[in-house]
């Protein structure tokens, strides 16, 4: 589930016991054609080894091809700031941070923490 640009991250690998009927909604929306998830985490950080395995098992009960989901390994640096690909292109600052993409444009984007998961919050923006 990586490109040539990235890397990977071992806190995306599915959560094997993460039920995809109990998320039928959240899995409809990011089964949409078209749609690029770029992925920034560290297996280092505790709230994407947390949140990611879910999201993964989601992505992959979506069927969403390899090839549109984009790992973007990332560090901390002494200041406490995010340090990797893209990171200042797409302005991440906490991880995980998933961006949603069609077509180039960005059209939902999680952040760290929510009160639901990565998958539900972003099928509820995809949905907007």
């Amino acid at each position: 589930m990586a490109d040539a640009e990235s890397g990977t991250l071992d806190t995306m690998q599915p959560n094997p016991a993460w039920d995809a009927a109990s998320y039928e909604d959240a899995v409809d929306a990011l089964a949409e054609d078209g749609l690029v998830f770029k992925v920034w985490g560290g297996d280092w950080c505790k709230d994407c080894r947390t949140q990611l395995p879910d999201f993964a098992a989601a992505l992959r009960a979506a069927e969403v091809p390899e090839e549109n989901v984009e790992h973007y390994p990332v560090e901390k640096a002494d200041d406490g700031s995010k340090v990797g690909p893209l990171v200042e292109e797409y302005d991440v600052e906490r991880i995980p941070t998933v961006v949603v993409e069609r077509e180039g444009k960005e059209v939902a984007r999680f952040v760290e923490e929510e009160r639901v998961s990565v998958a539900v919050y972003l099928a509820r923006r995809l949905s907007e």
